[in-house]
């Protein structure tokens, strides 16, 4: 199957010799100099793209910052690719979510490695997105940023009830009910569990992004995406 990669990169003699060296692996580049009109497309057509190819040292925006609004429209994988290869860059790199990064000068058979590789990963049915966290459904790990989070069996399985309903008000009730709590477990206690499960997803109960609670009846969570 032939898969469309999105390629961000301003050296045009670099961009043509990829794009033509990818055809011959069935990944048709579309390649942009300019991060600006690489966004209006992604903007339009976020779910044709298989993956993207970013450079940092971009005019107009940085590679960091691109990639921050790529996820942002719609999660997709995403490697970096670039002269840019301290440690600093690559660690920033991979807590704003970043696949895979490749160090320039690099053979385009690496290249074709690396995106295989990361595709392989994201084909494999096991993993499902929410928002910004990535689920695997077989060990119910969940992870944000490619970290794992650390949480309870209770914890767990509320928060994966959240993510498996988002945008729908799940009650109190119906926690109690897919949860190993007890019956007769008091609602001080449902919301102390979602009060963790919060701070550990860094979410604020005041202003919160992913967890609303519902006056009266129970939790929702927000997936914008």
């Amino acid at each position: 199957m032939i898969k469309k990669i999105l390629l961000v990169e301003d050296d045009i003699n670099l961009q043509q010799l990829v794009c033509e060296y990818l055809k011959d692996y069935d990944l048709v580049c579309h390649a942009f100099d300019n991060p600006l009109e690489a966004l209006a497309d992604y903007e339009q057509n976020p779910q044709e793209y298989a993956l993207a190819i970013l450079d940092l040292g971009l005019p107009h925006m940085d590679g960091f910052d691109l990639l921050k609004k790529l996820k942002a429209i719609n999660p997709l994988p995403i490697i970096i690719s670039t002269a840019r290869d301290d440690i600093g860059n690559k660690i920033y790199g991979y807590e704003l979510g970043v696949d895979d990064y490749l160090s320039k000068p690099y053979e385009p058979r690496e290249l074709v490695l690396r995106i295989n590789a990361v595709l392989k990963r994201y084909a494999n049915d096991e993993f499902f997105m929410v928002s910004d966290f990535k689920v695997n459904k077989n060990t119910n790990q969940i992870f944000l940023n490619n970290s794992e989070l650390e949480f309870t069996k209770i914890e767990l399985e509320i928060f994966i009830l959240l993510l498996n309903n988002a945008n729908k008000v799940i009650s109190r009730e119906e926690i109690l009910r897919n949860s190993s709590l007890k019956e007769d477990t008091r609602n001080r206690t449902i919301d102390m569990h979602i009060s963790n499960i919060r701070f550990k997803i860094d979410d604020d109960s005041k202003d919160s992004k992913y967890i609303k609670s519902v006056w009266g009846i129970g939790y929702k969570f927000i997936d914008d995406n």
